[in-house]
């Protein structure tokens, strides 16, 4: 049988797509509080987020966001990393607020979550790296998902990373905005 190279790339970049959600799911959490959601868009699913990407960015005069989301439509897949930004009840007051309580009350996110997010998306980069996969962290595409309402009511930050396989780095040489 033969394969041809488009086939195969797709096929190797829905399977980097996979290791990647493991890495974020198996990235360390503060207390141990695994809030973390992933989701991998493909194909129609993916349009409708680079549509959405393009509408916020006409919405509100930003232009990365039209620019990320011609990147994200060259790539094969993207996937998307979201956090529970639920206060971790350490009463750190890393949030700047008096303790979990008060920032609960206030919907100011959990530092150690939005860290925990970080973690996470970095390590679902490197797995991308590792698998010399052409890739890059947008939170234009994490702020679409969320408007799309791909995620559970509690994820309220995400970050998109999408992915390509390419003779040239989609990513590279973008325009400035």
């Amino acid at each position: 049988m033969i394969y041809r190279s488009n086939e195969i790339e797709k096929a190797a970049a829905m399977r980097a797509a996979e290791l990647m959600t493991a890495a974020a799911r198996t990235a360390p959490k503060a207390c141990g509080v695994d809030a973390t959601e992933t989701l991998v868009l493909d194909g129609p699913d993916k349009d409708k987020l680079t549509a959405v990407m393009r509408e916020i960015g006409e919405a509100i005069g930003a232009a990365n966001f039209i620019r990320d989301a011609g990147n994200v439509d060259a790539c094969h897949n993207i996937v998307l990393i979201g956090v529970d930004i639920s206060p971790r009840m350490l009463d750190c007051s890393l949030c700047s607020m008096k303790n979990c309580a008060a920032a609960a009350a206030s919907g100011v996110p959990c530092v150690l979550a939005v860290s925990d997010l970080g973690i996470a998306a970095g390590s679902a980069a490197a797995t991308a790296m590792d698998h010399r996969m052409d890739n890059r962290m947008l939170f234009t595409a994490g702020m679409a998902a969320l408007k799309l309402k791909l995620f559970s009511d509690k994820v309220k930050i995400c970050y998109g990373i999408g992915l390509s396989i390419s003779g040239k780095n989609v990513f590279f040489d973008r325009p400035e905005v």
